[in-house]
């Protein structure tokens, strides 16, 4: 009987869990290896929550090691663009922006579904940034352009997303 009631108890709460992070597609053909550094990435207001044109996002992150962390965001129109570049974060919980950071993630046009991109890296990323409209292939070129040019030997990319909408 005890052993019932632990498995329908064990059951019950393993179905509320969530997924809240994507990981990284990993056919990008990257050399070195891939860490599981990331294992929160999400809004402030939860995965697939909806904001309204000029209110603030943040972003809560929890990384199991130090390291340099970019922030790339992909429009529901397809533009990619770095609103964060390489910016050093110990290990830990994390809701972005920091105060240190002096400025704030307001959305803004266009409407629709927009896909934000943690990267992570052990080593300060190089020059090579995020900006255009990239097909799925291109974005993976750049990324591995990214991860090459900055030496890193512990990478990890986390996916989420939100909606923006003007009501």
């Amino acid at each position: 009987m005890k052993k019932l009631l632990f498995t329908v108890s064990l059951l019950v709460l393993l179905s509320a869990c969530r997924v809240v992070v994507t990981p990284a597609d990993v056919s990008l053909g990257v050399s070195g290896s891939y860490s599981p550094v990331i294992s929160r990435f999400e809004p402030d207001r939860g995965v697939g929550a909806s904001y309204r044109v000029g209110e603030e996002v943040r972003f809560i992150i929890t990384l199991q090691r130090s390291g340099y962390l970019s922030l790339v965001a992909i429009d529901p129109d397809g533009r990619s663009y770095e609103f964060e570049h390489g910016v050093y974060l110990a290990a830990g919980t994390y809701v972005l922006p920091l105060a240190q950071m002096r400025h704030r993630y307001v959305v803004d046009y266009p409407t629709g579904r927009q896909i934000v991109k943690a990267v992570f890296t052990d080593t300060r990323p190089s020059g090579v940034r995020f900006q255009g409209v990239y097909s799925n292939d291109g974005f993976k070129e750049r990324l591995r352009l990214y991860f090459n040019q900055s030496y890193a030997s512990v990478r990890d990319v986390a996916q989420t997303y939100f909606y923006i909408s003007t009501y």
